[in-house]
């Protein structure tokens, strides 16, 4: 049996961390201050200095491997390089506990490996502010650190062999899965062998697939079906909306318990940290919540306890939050911890996507060989650009700097007198800047120093604003070293006259592709799956995917005589012409409902808009049930709005296009039997998106409107209008109010099957 395989950092952390969680503020580099930093260091050493030195080492059945920092071969001394800011003797006890215990591990396979009777471990603190080192050296024999090499990996074998042991009868079931269900629909046969393929040829795919075929399962299927033969560790699920992980979860549900003999696969939900909060009020360390008290001392038995429990049933947000509650551990730190144990993982977009994401850090520490499923990936163009994207409000700031502590003033008021500078040569309501503002920046990292070293000295007091606007300036400083092309910096007018204006500054991300690139090559096979990814050339432009990335668009199963698509050429939607297209739009969905009663959806492009129609509607027709959606539903009234429209109930649904009634819902046979569209999709004509136009008419070879307009906007009437059929027994009707549908250009990004009529 191959040994089983661990990095020296996660051995490190399974085995050496103990006390409690804490997580009061400590100022941090960012990542790339962090290998400027590492890098800055090893220009400093030597020429004979090896730098990013590979080591390994094995005991038993256990084989341990990582880089360490530098080694310096005529000192005979082994660095680890830490960078840090603020003050070094704030930094946590545990913290530099475990430093020296990767020092340590390091140290006993360098001397293993090159037969050193001892050597010197340096472990390098670095001050990224002031660019600083702190050398601590300590000098140990080969025999002292073979010793505590082998005592870490003696506490952790056990695990190390219960893992090997699961993940070798995981592989032996995923090898014999059937498929959940008696046959596939049709085209999920055509998904699932290409998903399969490119899982064996490492290759990312795209897939256009119509709604109602089972796409989550036909695509969760093979990538658990190559998981034996490409040696994947791990499958990440990501979705851009809470109903995407239900899905997920449900098709995983299926298949773990719906074989012969339960599969042993580990599911784990992840959830963002404010809903699975147990104490909100309470700050996150041992002082002030009981679940961080002795958080590590207490979790090796949770761990156990999920990973037995993960054999039985889906880790989900309930299930982990009751077996966490039962140990008086965090849930939500203990699905972070959890996350490196679990076969499955189903979560948002963000925690493999974003600047920081964990799953994309996991898989980098570990050399994890990892398969991503994107779901519904067409949200991942704004859903990536909001993740690079940063922004200060001036008006915001004002407050801050108004009530933060006098130790602050000066860097504040620096800060203060650039922004006005700003502000003051701004002609414009909007404008994009010629580049970086670089006295603005200059004092925004003083301020950042300065705010950094007193919320690490004050780690007790309340600033709820100003951590917040920290965190916040953070971003804009780091999307500022990685400023580029792909963005624009802008401002934009926010109140105020001439002497009180303010300003929003923003670094706005137009291109995640730079950003996403990454992380599609980090991963064995991406599949990015939905209705609407057409043009692929859009999304392989805008995301970055690999030039080989295969394209599979799978048939719809559905047949024109299902859906009834009616054009209503003599109605516009436009802007100008809303308020006088309102007779007209209200006139056709009661002569609809009339002449075949039951439940329909009726889409808007804005809320003013749909509540202007809400209005007239029941001024026309009061006899007729209409619902409405509001601004800012909880999830909770979504779900309640959607268990309105039973197979029983007849009434028509007023939402807006783009928002959570448009995807990723789904209401069978009578349950939803038409939709109205009355909009294009556009999103609207206003200074930011006309530059975001001008900026990849740049980039994209002229192709500006239809990447910020055209496409965009038909994807939302795409994914809308899949809601009506959702199955080959599906009936149902769709109009398409505005005129525009006419036009050649729009209907070739309608799906292939819909048979147009002309005017309603």
């Amino acid at each position: 049996m191959k040994p089983y395989v661990v990095a020296v950092r996660a051995l490190c952390e399974f085995t050496a961390k103990h006390g409690d969680l804490d997580l009061r503020f400590t100022p941090a580099p960012s990542a790339q201050e962090g290998i400027a930093g590492h890098a800055l260091v090893a220009a400093r050493r030597p020429a004979h200095y090896q730098a990013e030195l590979a080591l390994s080492g094995q005991y038993r059945d256990l084989l341990v491997r990582g880089r360490a920092d530098g080694f310096d071969a005529l000192l005979g001394r082994l660095e680890e390089v830490k960078t840090f800011k603020g003050k070094l003797e704030q930094l946590p006890a545990n913290h530099r506990l475990l430093h020296w215990a990767q020092l340590k591990v390091y140290g006993a396979m360098l001397c293993r490996e090159q037969g050193l009777a001892e050597v010197e471990l340096a472990l390098v603190y670095f001050n990224i502010g002031s660019q600083q080192e702190t050398v601590l050296l300590e000098r140990h024999g080969a025999a002292e650190l073979q010793a505590h090499f082998e005592l870490l990996c003696e506490r952790f074998l056990a695990w190390a062999q219960q893992e090997q042991g699961h993940r070798a009868i995981r592989d032996a079931a995923l090898s014999t899965l059937s498929f959940p269900h008696a046959e596939f629909r049709s085209g999920q046969r055509d998904l699932s062998t290409a998903v399969y393929r490119a899982a064996q040829t490492g290759r990312c795919l795209m897939v256009q697939a119509p709604t109602g075929i089972g796409k989550t399962v036909g695509t969760i299927f093979p990538l658990l079906k190559a998981c034996p033969a490409q040696s994947i560790d791990k499958l990440f699920f990501l979705a851009a909306k809470t109903s995407g992980r239900g899905l997920a979860l449900g098709a995983l549900q299926l298949l773990k318990l719906g074989a012969e003999t339960k599969l042993p696969l580990r599911v784990l939900e992840l959830v963002a940290r404010d809903k699975a909060c147990e104490h909100p009020d309470k700050a996150c360390h041992g002082d002030s919540c009981p679940l961080a008290k002795g958080f590590y001392d207490r979790l090796p038995l949770a761990r156990a306890a999920a990973v037995a429990q993960a054999e039985l049933a889906l880790l989900d947000r309930a299930t982990l939050r009751e077996l966490a509650l039962r140990h008086q551990v965090c849930p939500y730190y203990l699905s972070q911890e959890l996350a490196r144990w679990s076969d499955v993982i189903v979560g948002d977009y963000n925690y493999y996507f974003d600047t920081s994401a964990m799953l994309h850090s996991l898989t980098q520490a570990n050399l994890w060989r990892v398969a991503v499923l994107v779901d519904e990936a067409h949200n991942l163009v704004e859903r990536g650009r909001k993740m690079y994207t940063a922004e200060l409000d001036q008006a915001s700031f004002r407050g801050i700097r108004l009530s933060a502590p006098s130790a602050l003033k000066k860097p504040l008021d620096r800060l203060h007198r650039s922004w006005n500078e700003l502000v003051k040569g701004q002609t414009e309501p909007y404008q994009v800047l010629d580049g970086l503002p670089l006295k603005f920046l200059t004092s925004l990292q003083l301020l950042n120093s300065a705010l950094a070293e007193y919320l690490a000295e004050h780690p007790t007091e309340v600033h709820a604003s100003l951590q917040s606007f920290y965190f916040e300036a953070l971003q804009f400083a780091r999307m500022a070293e990685l400023f580029g092309p792909h963005s624009l910096c802008d401002l934009s007018k926010t109140s105020g006259g001439a002497a009180r204006a303010s300003a929003l500054l923003c670094l706005r991300n137009v291109v995640p592709a730079p950003f996403l690139g990454a992380r599609f090559s980090a991963s064995q096979t991406t599949v990015l799956f939905s209705a609407t990814l057409q043009p692929m050339q859009y999304f392989s432009d805008i995301l970055g995917l690999p030039a080989n990335t295969a394209w599979l668009e799978v048939a719809a199963p559905f047949k024109p005589e299902q859906l009834r698509v009616s054009v209503a050429s003599n109605i516009s939607t436009r802007y100008q012409q809303r308020a006088a297209s309102l007779p007209a739009v209200v006139d056709l969905m009661a002569g609809q409902f009339g002449a075949l009663p039951g439940n329909y959806l009726a889409f808007f492009s804005s809320h003013d808009y749909l509540q202007e129609a809400a209005a007239l509607f029941k001024s026309k027709w009061p006899l007729i049930t209409i619902w409405q959606q509001t601004r800012r539903m909880a999830e909770q009234e979504q779900q309640e709005f959607l268990e309105r429209l039973t197979v029983d109930s007849q009434g028509i649904g007023f939402v807006v296009l783009g928002g959570s009634f448009g995807e990723a819902i789904d209401l069978p046979g009578k349950r939803l039997i038409g939709a109205f569209i009355a909009t294009l999709g556009l999103p609207q004509v206003n200074p930011v998106n006309q530059q975001i136009k001008l900026r990849l008419d740049q980039l994209m070879g002229g192709a500006g409107y239809n990447y910020t307009y055209l496409y965009p906007g038909l994807q939302k009437v795409v994914q809308a209008a899949g809601r009506v059929i959702r199955t080959g027994a599906d009936r149902g009707v769709l109009h398409l109010l505005d005129d525009r549908y006419s036009r050649r250009e729009v209907q070739a990004l309608l799906p292939s099957w819909w048979r147009l009529d002309g005017a309603a």
